[in-house]
Formats: C-alpha cells, sequence, structure tokens
C-alpha cells in the first residue's frame, strides 16, 4: 500500500492547497526580480504587470471553478496589495508628492515619512478590503491579544519550558534588539559625530519606526494570516508569510541573502506572536523596536537599503 493512500481526504487537501499557496506566494514575490536581476540584469517593467495579471487570472479562475474559491481572499488581498502599491508609486512621482516629502532640512525624515505614508495607505486599503469581505477586527488581529498567552515550545529557539508571551516577548525584543545592533555596529561603524547628529531627529525616527511597523504587521502579517486561516495549518500560514516576508528584504536592511535569512526568522517569530496571542502587540513592538534601530543607523548614512 502507497504512503499516498494511508492519507486522509483532509491531508490530502492540506497538501494540495500547500502547494498551490507556495507557488502563488513565490510566484508574486520578489523572488523573481531578485533571480532575473542576479542572473540577467535590471528586471523589466513588464514583470509586474505578470504578477498582477496572474493574480486577477486566478480570481476570474476561482469564480468559473469551485476549487480555487477558497484562495479567493488570500489573492485578493496580494492583489489588493499589488494595484495599491503601484497606484501610489505613480503618486510619489509626481511634482506636488516631491514637493511634499521632497529631501528639505532634514532629508531622511521627509523622503522617509512620504515612503512610510505610501505604506500606511496601502494598509488602510488592504483593512478596508477584509472588513468590506466581512472580516471582524478580531479575525485580523487587530487588538492587543492575550499577552499571557501561553508561548508554545521551540526547542531549536531553546524554548523547551511552558512560559508565557508576557515573559517570552520581553526576552524577545532583548536579544532581536541586541542582534540588530550587533548587525548594525558592524556593517556602519558610525562615528560619535554621526550618533549626536541623529539625537535631535530621534523623535521623528520613533514615529517613522511606529509607521512602518504597523503597515508591515498588518499588510504582510495581519491581513495574508488571516485568509489563510482554515486553509492550510497555522504552522504552514506561518512560514509562507515569514519566507515572503524574508525575500522582500534582500533589498532592505539587513540586505542581500543575509538580510533575507535574518527577516525570513524575524517574520517566523512576529508571525507566531500574533497566532499564539491572537494579537497585534508583540509583533508590533518587536518589530518598532528594531526599527528604531536601523531608521537611526539610515538616518546618519551609516547603512544604506540594498547595501548601496
Amino acid at each position: 500500500m502507497s504512503v499516498s493512500s494511508l492519507r486522509s481526504p483532509a491531508q490530502l487537501r492540506h497538501i494540495s492547497w500547500l502547494t498551490v499557496v507556495w507557488a502563488l506566494t513565490l510566484a508574486v514575490s520578489s523572488l523573481p526580480d531578485i533571480c532575473w536581476d542576479v542572473l540577467i540584469g535590471s528586471p523589466p517593467p513588464w514583470l509586474v504587470w505578470v504578477k498582477v495579471a496572474l493574480l486577477a487570472a486566478l480570481l476570474v479562475f476561482g469564480r468559473l471553478w469551485q476549487p480555487l474559491r477558497p484562495l479567493r481572499v488570500y489573492t485578493l488581498v496580494l492583489l489588493g496589495i499589488f494595484l495599491g502599491s503601484l497606484a501610489l508609486e505613480q503618486v510619489a512621482r509626481s511634482a506636488r508628492w516631491r514637493a511634499w516629502f521632497g529631501p528639505g532640512q532634514h532629508p531622511f525624515v521627509e523622503t522617509m515619512f512620504g515612503t512610510q505614508l505610501q505604506r500606511l495607505i496601502v494598509a488602510g486599503l488592504v483593512m478596508a478590503l477584509l472588513l468590506a469581505l466581512r472580516y471582524r477586527p478580531q479575525q485580523l488581529f487587530l487588538r492587543l491579544g492575550d499577552l499571557r498567552a501561553p508561548a508554545m515550545p521551540a526547542p531549536w529557539l531553546g524554548l523547551t519550558r511552558p512560559t508565557h508571551w508576557s515573559r517570552f516577548g520581553l526576552i524577545l525584543t532583548g536579544c532581536i534588539s541586541l542582534g540588530t545592533l550587533t548587525f548594525l555596529l558592524l556593517a556602519g561603524r558610525p562615528s560619535v559625530a554621526q550618533v549626536q547628529q541623529v539625537l535631535p531627529i530621534l523623535p521623528s525616527i520613533m514615529v517613522l519606526a511606529l509607521m512602518n511597523a504597523f503597515s508591515e504587521e498588518f499588510t504582510y502579517r495581519a491581513a495574508l494570516l488571516a485568509p489563510l486561516q482554515g486553509l492550510i495549518s497555522p504552522h504552514s500560514a506561518l512560514l509562507v508569510t515569514a519566507v515572503l516576508f524574508g525575500i522582500g528584504h534582500y533589498y532592505g536592511v539587513p540586505y542581500g541573502l543575509i538580510g533575507v535569512a535574518m527577516a525570513t526568522l524575524l517574520g517566523w517569530l512576529l508571525g507566531k506572536a500574533m497566532l499564539e496571542t491572537r494579537g497585534f502587540f508583540w509583533a508590533w513592538c518587536i518589530h518598532f523596536v528594531q526599527d528604531v534601530l536601523i531608521f537611526s543607523f539610515m538616518a546618519f548614512g551609516a547603512v544604506n537599503a540594498g547595501g548601496g
């Protein structure tokens, strides 16, 4: 008797959906762009429209072919992220937008605020879409969550004994922040003068970090985890969203394959926090602290996105 014949129909459905979700996620991620960039050169502008067409085609086939219908909301969220981002990129190229958010007295703050405003608008559009589809705020993790929820064991992290997120969240925040700071110090080696220059704009950096942490945690975590619930297992949904988050940081800070690995691990931990507490607090808190550190180093030019 073959192994496949021992699997239940539910297991087979999970395996098939998992394959489709992985294929779709990787196809519309930054992975094709990265491969094109590494192997051929600068990715062509039409590549993004191929991804949009793929998502739109899946939505159409989902209406015509019943087996694809469970994937509809996940596909719709991905399409919403793409179209919202593309539309705002066009707005950002306008003369009025550049006049509002172009380099001024504090170039980093002005230009970064424009970028974060775009991301916040995309998050708002995706949120409105899901609410219109009758997702409740608690399904979208839009609450603090149970801060004393049990943290499930993860032996490879050294988490073998039962503990609560009220304790584990603090430990994670400290450990991840220390690791991030070590990487930034080794990569940037800022001078005392550079550090002194950034202190006056630290409140602005904290606001920018708050905006970015919320936008990314909702758009690339909560909004994707919600429609995957019941479609694939929580463990699989956690891994899919973590890998998507990691690939998206290939040109970020940290950058390259190290950046992908670090961001994937971070994404997995933040998703674990969100799923286990059924809320937003720890994922946002940990992300916020990392962004304060990264944005501070970017502000005084010690590190740049993409390693440039």
